[in-house]
């Protein structure tokens, strides 16, 4: 079987899931539907795994696979083929997005058990893995935003999957209006390239930009900066991060999905696919280096605050994903991709053993009512430590050697890069904070009613369901979450799952140990062939020194964090007392919300009004329907006076137009 082939079979077995689940709803037994649509997956990963396989028996200078199915356009020098782009980035990628995926769907079958909506679920959760794999598999530009629109729609879908509650209906449809702006984006960079380029084939395209574009020219500048506002929409970089937390409204499996392995590591794909565009614009360059070195530290500020646990992990993934924009940016090409791998196990871990302890809540969110799980939980409990010590970077764990090698690139480059140099190890430094906050709050201290109960065999229900994000009373019906809760520990599936996200947590850095091996690196090396900053000169003394800053960063983080929420919980509110300025601005999230709200919501909002009231109701109703109405009106009743019924007063009509025609006639001669 061909590499190619295997590359179809990826995007061929969750399609087809979707297609059986959806079609079948209303006929699929009790779990069936979970089992076909983690079997498509899983299936979907065995292909992944041959065209691994198949992409070596390749040379190195091989490693670019085409394949069409067929020609969707060729007209006006326009190329748009239904074709696929199998090498050496975009199978890294399939791997780690169906491996991940296969893990939350598993997850997903114990976790969404009682749903009135559980075969719903499973064709949107195929279908969104579908759209990223479109995405990241696709040959040209075309494909491109068709995966990109499709990521956008499964998004919104699995966000407001509880469609009765208002809150999660809003967040899906911010989210949807946040990632079309990043479409439009996208959609206006590819036309800036594509009017120099003459294709929308990527390796033509590549192949072609040193001929039709010099170093920093303006229309390929700006068509970088437009595909950055694409990546900073799907990837949640500052400014357009604001839909990220709030789709925590979503299921967490959800939440797993989106901010571990698929949708927020679309920008990282985008920029290092496009690596030859972005060497030739070095200002887009710089531009994509600083936004995701500002949004890793002010995500990082943020999370500090906040109560709700999965707002905690959703603040953090956009922290990190700065760090992989910031690296991809640079021109840290395989640290950047080595993090979005390591990352994507930790991270869907972190958001499996939050879910865990949710269900033992019984929906409850909210740390300032956690405590104590630690001995009632112990799997949850070994899982979220795992994570949360490989999320703080701290040795053996996978982030440790991902997350600093990042930095290294980006310190050697000198100059004003130190700068995002010293905001990474900020940002550790308070990940490390953020992250053993919510562990020591949630499993250490005196047990909750919660936890007691659990400890003595009997998992809480909550005698009257409410949305966790504002109170309200809610049942158990379709559009609502189901009246079950699950948990690690009492369900083999969710177990399974997070186990081997546990095992990737603690195992993946190794693959790549900076300065011993160079797995990563090699593997990804024939599609950054051409590009100058792929071969990074490593300094020893910087290596060694990042390294052990990075180890002592996350330790104090974690000392930090015992002392003030552990040893002397009074140092906490005392704290926010001392340092409300700064409290208030990380509680609000830096009032990004509010000041989209002033500057964009409002005044479109008021021109919204403005052209419904005077220009469309005035103008085209009052004038053009009304005024038009109106004429016609005037005419019928002219018409209907003319029709007296005498036939003296028709032959005196008729004789007046002839008469008039003949005087017409004798004028014009």
């Amino acid at each position: 079987m061909s590499t190619t082939t295997y590359g179809w079979l990826v995007l061929a077995f969750p399609l087809l899931g979707t297609i059986a689940i959806g079609a079948g709803f209303k006929r699929l037994p009790g779990r069936s539907a979970g089992w076909i649509g983690t079997g498509t997956i899983f299936l979907a990963f065995l292909a992944s795994l041959g065209a691994l396989i198949s992409l070596q028996g390749h040379a190195a200078d091989h490693r670019q696979l085409t394949s069409s199915l067929w020609s969707y356009a060729s007209t006006a020098g326009i190329d748009a083929q239904l074709s696929i782009l199998v090498d050496p980035l975009s199978v890294f990628m399939i791997l780690v997005v169906t491996g991940v995926s296969t893990a939350i769907h598993l997850y997903s079958v114990s976790y969404l058990d009682s749903d009135r909506g559980f075969v719903r679920f499973f064709a949107y959760l195929n279908f969104f893995v579908f759209s990223m794999l479109l995405l990241v598999l696709a040959g040209n530009f075309v494909l491109l935003i068709v995966g990109w629109a499709f990521v956008t729609l499964a998004s919104y879908l699995l966000i407001s999957f509880w469609y009765r509650r208002t809150t999660a209906t809003a967040a899906g449809i911010k989210s949807f209006v946040i990632n079309v702006v990043g479409d439009v984006g996208l959609v206006l960079g590819t036309f800036f390239i594509f009017k120099h380029t003459d294709t929308l084939d990527f390796l033509k395209t590549f192949s072609a930009a040193p001929h039709v574009f010099t170093s920093g020219e303006g229309d390929l500048t700006a068509g970088c900066i437009l595909l950055l506002v694409g990546a900073f929409a799907k990837s949640a970089q500052i400014p357009l991060h604001t839909w990220l937390p709030d789709a925590m409204e979503g299921p967490t499996p959800v939440s797993a999905l989106i901010h571990a392995a698929t949708m927020v590591t679309a920008g990282v794909y985008l920029i290092a696919r496009m690596h030859p565009l972005f060497e030739l614009a070095p200002a887009a360059q710089d531009t994509g280096a600083v936004v995701g070195a500002l949004t890793l530290l002010i995500a990082a500020t943020i999370a500090v605050t906040q109560t709700d646990i999965k707002r905690v992990i959703a603040y953090s993934t956009m922290s990190q994903i700065g760090y992989m924009i910031m690296g991809v940016s640079v021109g840290a090409y395989a640290a950047g991709l080595f993090h979005l791998m390591t990352h994507a196990f930790f991270k869907a871990l972190l958001f499996m053993a939050a879910g865990s302890i949710i269900g033992a809540m019984a929906g409850e969110q909210s740390l300032d009512r956690m405590k104590g799980f630690r001995r009632a939980m112990p799997f949850t409990f070994a899982s979220f430590l795992i994570g949360g010590l490989a999320l703080s970077g701290i040795p053996p764990f996978s982030g440790f050697f991902s997350k600093d090698e990042i930095l290294l690139v980006t310190g050697e480059l000198g100059g004003w890069h130190w700068a995002l140099y010293v905001v990474g190890y900020i940002g550790a430094f308070l990940t490390a904070i953020y992250t053993f906050r919510m562990i020591f709050r949630a499993f250490f201290g005196d047990p909750v009613a919660e936890a007691r109960e659990l400890e003595a065999g009997h998992l809480h229900h909550a005698e009257q369901p409410t949305n966790p994000a504002t109170g309200e009373v809610e049942d158990t019906d379709v559009g609502f979450p189901g009246p079950a809760h699950a948990i690690a520990e009492r369900a083999l599936p969710m177990r399974v799952a997070m186990g081997l996200l546990a095992l990737g947590a603690v195992g993946a850095g190794l693959i790549q140990i900076p300065k011993v091996d160079f797995v990563i690196d090699d593997f990804l090396r024939p599609t950054f062939a051409g590009s100058a900053l792929y071969e990074p000169h490593t300094r020893n003394g910087l290596l060694v020194f990042g390294l052990i800053l990075g180890t002592l960063l996350g330790l104090s983080g974690i000392a930090i964090a015992w002392r003030v929420w552990v040893a002397r919980p009074g140092i906490a509110p005392a704290l926010r007392e001392r340092f409300a300025g700064a409290y208030g601005l990380f509680v609000n999230k830096w009032y990004f919300d509010e000041l989209i709200d002033a500057l964009v919501v409002r005044p479109a909002a008021a021109v919204g009004r403005f052209a419904s009231n005077t220009f469309e109701r005035a103008f085209v109703e009052g004038t053009l329907v009304g005024g038009t109405t109106q004429i016609v009106r005037a005419a019928s009743a002219s018409v209907r006076g003319a029709q007296t019924g005498l036939l003296r007063y028709y032959a005196a009509l008729l004789v007046l137009g002839v008469s008039g025609l003949g005087l017409y006639f004798l004028l014009q001669t």
